[in-house]
């Protein structure tokens, strides 16, 4: 089954080229922060925190969420454990193994 070519999009189109300048210009717009904005306390703490907020939040959605609704499947219980073990400070690939252990065996009990 093939589709008519007016149903294919092409591979680089203006919604592409838009995007991929936008993500320039905050680049180069990030080059032009002044030194002593860069510099302060609280500038500096967010930069160190903001990445872990987001990669938290990514992870809660990802695990928590199917589409636009909220579920609890294994998925959560591995975050769980992915969690128990970070707060042990176990090594960073124990911890993925572990996380992984768990929610494979929810899957296969569930």
């Amino acid at each position: 089954f093939q589709l008519p070519a007016s149903h294919i999009e092409p591979l680089f189109n203006t919604r592409h080229l838009a995007g991929s300048l936008c993500c320039y210009a905050m680049k180069l717009l990030g080059y032009s922060v002044p030194r002593r904005i860069l510099d302060n306390d609280r500038v500096k703490n967010v930069a160190a925190l903001l990445p872990v907020a987001l990669l938290g939040s990514l992870a809660l959605t990802q695990s928590l969420s199917t589409g636009q609704h909220l579920t609890v499947d294994p998925r959560a219980g591995g975050l769980i454990a992915a969690v128990a073990c970070a707060a042990k400070k176990a090594p960073f690939l124990v911890t993925v193994a572990v996380a992984v252990a768990v929610t494979a065996g929810l899957r296969a009990w569930t």
